[in-house]
């Protein structure tokens, strides 16, 4: 089976980087993702990440208990930096060539979001880690990911979770619950399945991008969803439960 996606948005949340831990960052885990990256690397695919930094800080949280939204916003996408660097590092030590990219400039540890230059870099098969969000409070890092998937191109946006696809309901609290083989953009609206927020959703829609979600804790999925297997649900096409 050949290469079904050559440019990969990889949507990871803060949790990912977390492990079993409570709080922070699990080094063995970030390892096994940057082994998981630098396996699809080696095929020849581009691959940029969004990362988020709900395993640091989550803004919506501190705004819940009272925290000016915006200001709590900018502390999240900060936490999101700290994320990237770490995961630079990981694939750094195992020769995968990395930069990250961050929406608000910090000239001394990264570079800033250029959209012609991350695309180069992709091209020279560099991995791109984009970081600080959209440089915007109220806007989620699965809307930045939507929006740097349309603007370098990119052919599917990987969302990595927890679960190995989208339910019809919660599988935890139902064991009769169906996982959908795929889906269309509309029904995760329609009936508000939460795979990503509705302004990320609909940028997706809009440009035509696919996202597929699938557990990141199966080693080789990403390589197996990049080669086009079915490890998961994918928003973009018809509805079909398994």
């Amino acid at each position: 089976m050949g290469i079904t996606y050559r440019r990969v948005l990889l949507k990871l949340s803060g949790e990912a980087l977390m492990g079993d831990l409570g709080y922070g960052i699990d080094p063995a885990i970030v390892q096994e993702i940057a082994a998981e990256v630098a396996d699809v690397v080696s095929t020849g695919v581009q691959l940029a990440i969004v990362v988020g930094g709900g395993n640091i800080f989550r803004g919506l949280k501190a705004s819940a208990a009272g925290m000016d939204r915006a200001t709590a916003d900018y502390v999240g996408m900060i936490a999101t930096v700290m994320n990237a660097m770490t995961l630079q590092d990981a694939l750094e030590q195992i020769n995968i060539p990395t930069r990250v990219q961050t929406a608000i400039a910090m000239q001394e540890i990264a570079e800033p979001y250029i959209r012609r230059r991350a695309i180069r870099h992709l091209e020279k098969g560099r991995v791109v880690i984009f970081g600080a969000g959209s440089g915007n409070p109220f806007f989620t890092t699965d809307t930045t990911a939507a929006l740097r998937a349309a603007e370098i191109d990119a052919n599917v946006i990987f969302k990595a979770t927890k679960v190995d696809g989208i339910y019809d309901s919660d599988p935890h609290q139902n064991p009769n619950a169906h996982r959908y083989q795929s889906l269309t953009y509309g029904h995760v609206l329609t009936h508000d399945l939460r795979v990503m927020d509705s302004t990320a959703i609909a940028l997706c829609k809009e440009n035509n991008i696919p996202i597929m979600v699938f557990d990141l804790a199966v080693r080789g999925n990403i390589h197996k969803a990049v080669m086009g297997e079915s490890v998961g649900t994918v928003v973009g096409g018809f509805c079909e439960v398994i």
